[in-house]
């Protein structure tokens, strides 16, 4: 028999003051409610009620099984309460993965916004271009940039595309000229995204968008974004990163026609995770504001 049954019943049989009146409120028999004090009496191997034909009263035994009980039984409403209210209000902590660009230019900013609406979520954010796994590494959320595999064992929502530019700064330019066809890339200062490679590099067609030799490579978005403003070569990186520096005019946007297709981009979670209130919000914080962010129009950049 479950303890918290008996203890439940007991306070009732108490509080009601006969077994008739305690059974009415629990919806039981009155019957059964005597075999539950027979079982708690024998189990605890000691006396709880002393009866008579008018009245009842507690044992010394009786007494103190009365007290604890009602703290058990105050502790388990407390917890019940507890995990209701983070079903209802957002509290707890969320780990989040991203890849560097992405989680720097977007995800960061969003997750400080939404901690603004929610301050009681703790976010831990790991910006990381490595494959994480989710599971393994405990993350509650991550957002992918690519098609993802049609078994993904994961929930995935699309929250927007990641659209690449080519830029170069002006002073590049007017000493290197204007590169205009693909071809003509060879011929100029690359920088390089380190961690591409024949299976990620960014295409147009069957063909690479980018040369595999460069001048300059490195596994940073924001550090090759600093060498492109310096003048050390021409750039391929996310519209997110460098819309600013375009739209200032720090870089010119180059090669619109030939740019890659945008890549989609995913939020995903574990099928099994729960539906508190902090991970619904989270979800519909995300869906809402990270295509708005993600959203820019390249074609136009150049002309503000």
């Amino acid at each position: 028999m479950n303890k918290l049954r008996w203890m439940e019943v007991f306070v009732a049989v108490v509080e009601n003051g006969s077994f008739s009146e305690a059974a009415k409120q629990l919806d039981i028999s009155a019957v059964m409610v005597g075999k539950l004090v027979a079982q708690m009496e024998k189990a605890l191997q000691a006396s709880l009620l002393q009866r008579n034909t008018r009245r009842q009263a507690l044992t010394e035994a009786g007494r103190a099984w009365y007290e604890e009980s009602l703290q058990v039984l105050a502790a388990l409403r407390s917890a019940e309460n507890r995990i209701e209210s983070l079903r209802r209000f957002p509290a707890g902590s969320l780990r989040v993965t991203a890849s560097s660009t992405l989680g720097s230019c977007a995800i960061a900013t969003l997750c400080s916004e939404f901690q603004l609406h929610y301050p009681d979520v703790h976010i831990e954010l790991e910006l990381s271009d490595r494959f994480v796994d989710i599971v393994a590494e405990g993350f509650d959320f991550a957002f992918r940039s690519g098609d993802l595999p049609p078994d993904t064992p994961f929930i995935a929502r699309l929250v927007g595309s990641y659209q690449m530019v080519i830029a170069g700064a002006p002073d590049y330019l007017a000493l290197h000229g204007v590169p205009k066809t693909l071809d003509d890339l060879a011929s100029h200062r690359c920088l390089r995204y380190s961690f591409w490679n024949k299976r990620n590099a960014w295409r147009s067609g069957d063909a690479l968008i980018w040369p595999e030799s460069a001048t300059f490579s490195c596994n940073d978005g924001q550090a090759l974004r600093r060498a492109a403003l310096s003048g050390a070569g021409l750039i391929l990186q996310p519209a997110v990163l460098l819309a600013e520096d375009i739209a200032a005019g720090r870089l010119v946007s180059l090669l619109e026609s030939e740019l890659p297709e945008p890549r989609p981009v995913h939020l995903l979670w574990r099928q099994d995770l729960h539906a508190s209130a902090r991970h619904r919000s989270f979800i519909d914080w995300m869906l809402t504001r990270v295509p708005e962010r993600l959203q820019i129009d390249t074609a136009s950049l150049q002309k503000k």
